[in-house]
């Protein structure tokens, strides 16, 4: 049964969530609780063997190898900083580097060299997060790869291929990533406009922060691409087969020419030849001839070089329309978190205003009620007045000051009113 070629790359999802974190080493916890260094990890930097699946860019088969770093080296001819980039023991960003006899590149999960003949696949414990979650990884990319070889249906070469699964891969991924961070953030907000709480403030708070990681590694590849695509020398690079080639094709040549030259002095000692006139003649012919086979591989050369630099252009272009698909979708997300965030403010706010209305007429009220007391201080006082002898005059005392608390209020409200303290 065929299935979806994003569903054939994608981790199931206990992988995918172990790995949703990028690429990262794995410590045992120490005896005190804290986290235990990894000594036999550090021991191995120095440049220990390696795990590495082989995929033959011939037949398709897979192989399990074991090499060391500068065995690697040596035989790709590569940097070492550039095989630092694939090292599980450092947290580098996503790359793709092009080189003369290889492609490095790490993208997520998947950390491979493609040459002209050949995949190389690290299959480290390290990677990923452990062990299990990065042989599924590797072995899901190494079925698909296979699978392509085999029903290859157009002229790419193989690195292409190689490449465009790799990219396949990581923007499969990325792209599901998103999209679950989509399905738990949009509820939530939702829910979170409607009650503000401390637990649904701290869930938006984690989101965000996954946000923030998601949105840096999917600008990351999606800067790689455009990169790639903006420089025709690196992509020119990284057309192996084509420079693979080439080279053999210039051994041949190199090779009948000499065995040309060979034949020709031989024959010179038999053949009666003028020693004025052949010798310059025979070597302006030369230089003639060379110079014009010299031309006609350099306007081979550079439109071979136009071709392959279309090709791989067009492929690195829909890879880069399906990685800025992903980087809108995350942008929308943390477009509709700003808007949700400032419509909290603003509820706050609301609140806060509020709050300050009803502190303000609390404390006006209470300056009015601090008015029975003085009055009530004054009648309380130990000495003989007249009006305590005149009748109902405590009745009206209470009548009159009431009044005049009430109008003192009024008048502090028409006044908030008036400087619009309160809303109309």
């Amino acid at each position: 049964m065929d299935h979806d070629p994003k569903e054939r790359l994608l981790l199931p999802p206990r992988a995918a969530a172990a790995a949703a974190n990028g690429p990262h080493r794995r410590a045992a916890p120490a005896a005190g609780g804290g986290v235990a260094i990894d000594v036999h990890g550090l021991k191995r930097r120095g440049g220990g063997r390696r795990s590495w699946v082989r995929v033959d860019a011939a037949t398709g088969a897979s192989e399990a190898v074991e090499v060391a770093k500068p065995a690697l080296m040596r035989r790709l001819d590569l940097p070492a900083r550039d095989l630092r980039l694939l090292d599980p023991l450092f947290v580098y960003p996503s790359a793709i580097l092009g080189r003369e006899r290889a492609v490095v590149c790490n993208l997520e999960w998947i950390r491979c060299i493609i040459t002209a003949d050949e995949a190389l696949i690290l299959r480290d414990p390290d990677v990923a997060g452990g062990g299990a979650e990065t042989e599924e990884a590797v072995r899901r990319y190494v079925a698909e790869l296979q699978r392509r070889l085999v029903d290859r249906a157009d002229d790419l070469p193989f690195e292409f291929i190689a490449l465009e699964v790799a990219l396949e891969a990581a923007c499969s991924f990325l792209d599901a990533q998103a999209v679950e961070l989509e399905a738990d953030a949009y509820p939530l907000l939702d829910e979170l406009t409607t009650k503000i709480s401390t637990l649904n403030l701290e869930r938006v708070r984690r989101l965000k922060s996954k946000l923030v990681a998601l949105t840096r590694r999917v600008q990351k590849v999606r800067d790689e691409i455009e990169q790639l695509m903006d420089d025709d020398g690196d992509m020119a690079e990284m057309y192996l087969t084509e420079k693979k080639r080439r080279m053999e094709a210039s051994l041949l040549e190199e090779q009948a020419l000499q065995g040309m030259g060979n034949s020709g002095f031989g024959s010179s000692f038999s053949a009666p030849v003028s020693p004025v006139s052949s010798a310059p003649a025979s070597r302006r012919l030369e230089k003639e001839l060379s110079f014009a086979r010299s031309r006609h591989d350099s306007f081979k050369s550079a439109d071979s070089s136009q071709y392959s630099i279309e090709e791989l252009e067009m492929l690195l272009e829909a890879y880069f329309v399906v990685i800025d698909y992903t980087l809108s979708k995350l942008t929308s997300l943390k477009e509709y978190i700003d808007d949700t965030e400032d419509f909290i403010n603003i509820q706050l706010d609301n609140v806060r205003n509020q709050l300050i209305q009803f502190e303000l007429l609390l404390t006006t009220a209470t300056f009015v009620v601090a008015i029975f007391g003085v009055v009530s201080g004054v009648f309380g006082m130990n000495f003989e007045v007249d009006l305590f002898n005149v009748p109902h005059a405590f009745e009206w005392t209470l009548v009159i000051t009431g009044v005049c608390g009430l109008v003192i209020f009024c008048c502090f409200i028409w006044y908030f009113k008036k400087r619009r303290f309160f809303p109309l």
